[in-house]
């Protein structure tokens, strides 16, 4: 494949060949020499590197074979803007250009960025339109996009390495600084907090441990936690830390961080791997309420659950529709130690009922089918799994056999009872609707984290040191900001509409990649055609019409006219 930039042809004396093909001269790099037989002489072996530019003899157009053999050649960081795309797709570009200016990121980001801002916009714009996050397919991004960068310079791939790569750890601290400055910290707000864990392709990253990954078992992996904003439902701040130490443990950082960014009535949503008793007690020194979603099996809250089984299942008044669950709140003591009473609130959802009995009766049985084809043997049963199943060993000889396994049928009986029911233990008195509404806000997070993985193509990290790794998260988390508000505009007009199809952010962006503007022959790009109702329907989301997306195709076509002049 051939670049769409030029280089000067290697000055390399008896290794540099030219033959021309059908009219077009390709320059070959001769790597060695092998023998013919037939002739009985050696003879050269070379292959092409690129072919010579028409008008000019000295510069040539590499391919991906130039830069193997001359790994210190200069690739130019720019292209020319005879190398832009005569279609130039914009809709996306311009909602999103929308958000970006609604927040004022471009200026936060010029404030701590610099001169290079624009380059950082155009890798986060990138990251949510193509889902992509792989540095070395963004040429082909810029190729067809307008950008940020000054004069919409369109950057090589070596280029955005170098640039993530300076990015400096105070200007990340910088940024998160002054976005959380916008909130309010006279009144309460709860905070939403999850993690997750990305693997590691590479390379000398001080983060990068093996821990505990929930997907791609036996990888490396970096921990990556993000603060959500519940009440303006937005992503506060985010949180780097190496694999090997598990979610309880960092909790309690993050909630310093909270302190450090200035929130003082703040309340956390936390899911069930967060629960501990020491998380519990160090959000009552530190004043923080906290809302706690644990199963109903839970040796902690099992007991409470039992005693209330049957007293509001299929009650009306405890009906909570919205969820389709009923529900109750009851003031307990999580534990003996606790000092303070806690609001435990017990659901039972018959639809999940059915399909947690199933799973957990596989698993039963799953455990005495694997130890079934251990009888007879010297096998030791794991201490996990003595809580559902009784061991029977043999001793002779001072030899122990494992004989069979017995089915503790009380406790398997118990745990069946509890399918379909859960809890969520709060520190603020509330009602049971008023903390599922609270916790089930938390699936804003959750997107998050479906957005960072799936859509922005952040599975994994395709970087070799520390700081670009930093730097990738910071790029990351801009675009889950801008992201973020990209949805909840879409589903404001899907709730007022109720026509949802086409209003998740994949098929908007999708069907706003089509507002294309084509070039014409005098060098002006114009749309292409006129916009679909389709596409009308989601523009309304962000208080755009067809005669905004006119209005800004010209002033787009004004600038791309004005740059190729200049140029």
């Amino acid at each position: 494949m051939y670049a769409d930039f030029t280089v000067p042809v290697p000055d390399e004396k008896g290794l540099i060949s030219r033959k021309k093909i059908k009219g077009t001269t390709y320059i070959y790099y001769l790597t060695g020499r092998g023998y013919n037989a037939e002739k009985k002489h050696s003879v050269p072996k070379a292959t092409p590197i690129g072919k010579c530019c028409e008008d000019d003899p000295e510069q040539m157009i590499p391919n991906e074979k130039y830069l193997l053999y001359f790994p210190d050649g200069e690739i130019p960081e720019t292209k020319h803007v005879s190398f832009r795309s005569g279609c130039v797709r914009i809709g996306a570009y311009l909602v999103l250009k929308q958000i970006v200016g609604e927040y004022h990121l471009d200026d936060m980001l010029e404030n701590v960025i610099g001169k290079d801002s624009g380059l950082f916009l155009d890798l986060a714009l990138y990251s949510i339109i193509t889902e992509n996050n792989a540095g070395q397919y963004y040429p082909d991004y810029a190729y067809n996009h307008p950008l940020f960068t000054a004069r919409m310079k369109q950057y090589s791939d070596s280029k955005v390495s170098d640039f993530l790569h300076e990015i400096k750890r105070e200007q990340i601290i910088d940024f998160q600084t002054w976005w959380n400055e916008r909130i309010d910290k006279r009144e309460k707000i709860y905070i939403s907090y999850d993690s997750t864990n990305k693997s590691s392709q590479a390379g000398d990253i001080e983060f990068v441990e093996y821990g505990h990954p929930k997907e791609d078992k036996g990888k490396p992996i970096i921990n990556y936690s993000v603060a959500y904003d519940h009440n303006n439902e937005e992503p506060l701040f985010y949180e780097m830390y190496p694999g090997s130490i598990v979610d309880i443990s960092q909790l309690q950082w993050m909630l310093e961080k909270a302190t450090g960014y200035g929130y003082r009535h703040i309340g956390f949503i936390l899911d069930r791997g967060y629960f501990s008793r020491e998380n519990i007690r160090y959000m009552d020194r530190k004043g923080y309420d906290f809302v706690i979603m644990m199963k109903g099996m839970k040796e902690l809250v099992r007991d409470i659950v039992l005693e209330n089984k049957g007293s509001f299942e299929e009650s009306w008044k405890h009906s909570i529709p919205d969820y389709h669950v009923n529900g109750m709140t009851v003031k307990r003591k999580l534990f003996s130690s606790d000092e303070k009473d806690r609001y435990i609130h017990i659901y039972f959802s018959e639809e999940k009922r059915t399909p947690e009995r199933r799973h957990f009766e596989d698993k039963i049985r799953n455990l005495l089918e694997a130890l079934k084809e251990r009888e007879g043997t010297n096998y030791e049963v794991p201490q996990g799994c003595l809580k559902y199943i009784d061991p029977i060993y043999h001793t002779k000889d001072g030899v122990k056999t494992f004989v069979c396994a017995r089915v503790r049928d009380e406790v398997v009986d118990e745990a069946v009872k509890l399918c379909g029911y859960f809890c969520i233990v709060t520190s603020d008195r509330m009602t049971a609707e008023e903390a599922i509404d609270l916790y089930k806000g938390r699936d804003a997070s959750e997107k998050l984290f479906r957005g960072d993985k799936s859509y922005l193509g952040n599975r994994s990290f395709r970087t070799y040191s520390n700081e670009s790794t930093a730097s990738k998260v910071f790029v990351e988390f801009v675009a889950l900001i801008i992201r973020h508000r990209f949805y909840r505009y879409l589903k404001d007009q899907a709730r007022k509409t109720k026509k949802r199809e086409y209003m998740t952010v994949p098929a908007a962006i999708r069907e706003l990649e089509k507002i294309e503007m084509i070039r014409q022959p005098n060098g002006d790009y114009v749309l292409d055609h006129a916009v679909t109702s389709t596409q009308k329907e989601i523009l309304k989301a962000f208080n755009l019409d067809a005669g905004d997306i006119r209005k800004r195709a010209k002033e787009l076509n004004v600038e791309l006219h004005k740059i190729a002049v200049e140029e």
